[in-house]
Order: C-alpha cells, then sequence, then structure tokens
C-alpha cells in the first residue's frame, strides 16, 4: 500500500472538517479508508463504485493537493441558454411572487416558471430542467 504515503491522516482529518460536499466527503473518506488498510476492493462494495473509480480518486491524492483532489474537475458541455443578465431576472422573479410578472397564481411552480422563460426569454427547457433551475437560483 504505497499510495497517499506522503499525506497524513491528519491532513486529511482537516480536510473532512472544513468540506460541505457530499462528493468531497466520499474521496476523504475513502482515502482516510485506504489509509487506514481497508482494501480498494472493500472500498468499492462500501461505496458502490467501480475499482477503477477508487483508484482514480487515490490517483488524485497523489497528483494534486488535497484540496484539489477533492473537487469535480471542470466539464465543458452545452453553454446555457440563458445568459447571467437573464438568469439574474429570473432568480428575482422567483423570489417575488408570480403575479408581479402577471400571473394568476401565488406561488411558483416548474409549470409556470417553464411558461415565463418561454414567454420571457423565448427559450424552451424540460420540467427536469426548470425543477434544477430553481433549485440552482432559488438555493433550494
Amino acid at each position: 500500500m504505497d499510495k497517499l504515503a506522503d499525506i497524513s491522516v491528519d491532513s486529511l482529518l482537516e480536510s473532512l472538517e472544513e468540506t460541505n460536499s457530499a462528493k468531497a466527503t466520499k474521496r476523504l473518506m475513502i482515502a482516510l479508508a485506504y489509509k487506514d488498510g481497508v482494501p480498494v476492493d472493500t472500498l468499492s462494495a462500501r461505496y458502490g463504485l467501480s475499482r477503477s473509480t477508487v483508484y482514480s480518486w487515490l490517483d488524485r491524492f497523489e497528483c494534486r493537493s488535497i484540496e484539489s483532489a477533492i473537487q469535480d474537475d471542470s466539464r465543458p458541455g452545452r453553454p446555457p441558454k440563458l445568459d447571467e443578465t437573464q438568469q439574474a431576472s429570473v432568480r428575482n422573479a422567483l423570489n417575488g411572487s408570480p403575479t408581479e410578472c402577471g400571473y394568476e397564481q401565488s406561488a411558483w411552480t416548474p409549470e409556470l416558471l417553464q411558461r415565463y422563460i418561454e414567454r420571457e426569454y423565448g427559450v424552451s427547457y424540460s420540467l427536469g430542467h426548470v425543477r434544477r433551475i430553481i433549485r440552482e437560483l432559488s438555493g433550494v
């Protein structure tokens, strides 16, 4: 077990205390268990991950700082359909009442926000995506 030889348990525990991310916590717990002698096969079964994922996560600790190893790499994707100004406007709408935007409903629903975005910005989203927008913009 040569992996993580240069990383102290104390530094992993300190990072664990500071993180708020579920995935970062899982990566740190795996590193700590590995340092404690738990085999990769056991970690793979315990956390429901493939062996290659566990090895990949352990390798991240070897090649990067702990702070970088516990974070996801940025992944390029399709650019957002709404720009930052439009997203801020949707956030403001969500923080207010739909009546302020000309609707007769007293609370935002995914279906109503979907119609609002289509009406205001000409952008069509699936209901699943609108639910994600609500979570992201309202902090839920």
